[in-house]
């Protein structure tokens, strides 16, 4: 089955995903220290960052016009929305900068497939590799297998010094993230 149009989706078919616990004890969590490459090709370590910062995970972005990973990928509850939940923190980027957020992605696909979905989008913010499941380890993240492939349930993390302040998960529709995030930060600065 060949990707559809990866950014209009009709959210009342696709399944939401249901709170299994498997973020709860992010909150106050340390970040790890450590480096993930990035798409601009610097290494980053979350646990030096400074100030706040918006570290959304999502499992993996498709390509326009070209087959999905499973047949059934959009019924995978949580798995439909990479691409829209990127261009909406493109879209509320400058106002979450505005309010002192450093917005980065991470996924488990590696970081010159990452470029691509960078360059196609055009997003203002680097993608973060976890293509060794480093830092998905060392936070327990959520995880699922499919394909044969390991990747991380979508969750966003707020954290300012290094520690998580807030975990957003599960997040659905995938569409509405930034914008949750940009109502926290604005009601945790005011």
């Amino acid at each position: 089955m060949t990707q559809k149009n990866l950014l209009e989706v009709d959210w009342s078919q696709i399944p939401a995903p249901a709170d299994d616990g498997g973020a709860a004890h992010l909150k106050g969590m340390t970040l790890p220290p450590v480096s993930l490459l990035a798409t601009d090709d610097t290494s980053v370590n979350l646990s030096g960052l400074r100030g706040r910062t918006v570290v959304f995970a999502y499992p993996r972005t498709g390509e326009p016009g070209k087959i999905a990973l499973v047949d059934d990928w959009d019924m995978i509850p949580g798995a439909r929305g990479c691409t829209p939940q990127a261009c909406s923190y493109r879209d509320h980027h400058a106002k979450l900068v505005k309010h002192g957020a450093h917005v980065l992605g991470v996924s488990t696909q590696d970081t010159g497939y990452q470029r691509e979905v960078v360059d196609r989008l055009h997003l203002p913010f680097e993608l973060l590799s976890d293509s060794e499941l480093e830092l998905a380890g060392d936070l327990r993240l959520p995880t699922f297998s499919v394909a044969g492939q390991t990747l991380i349930k979508r969750l966003t993390l707020v954290g300012r010094g290094g520690r998580i302040e807030k975990c957003f998960y599960p997040v659905f529709p995938p569409d509405a993230d930034a914008g949750n995030v940009l109502r926290y930060i604005g009601e945790a600065v005011t």
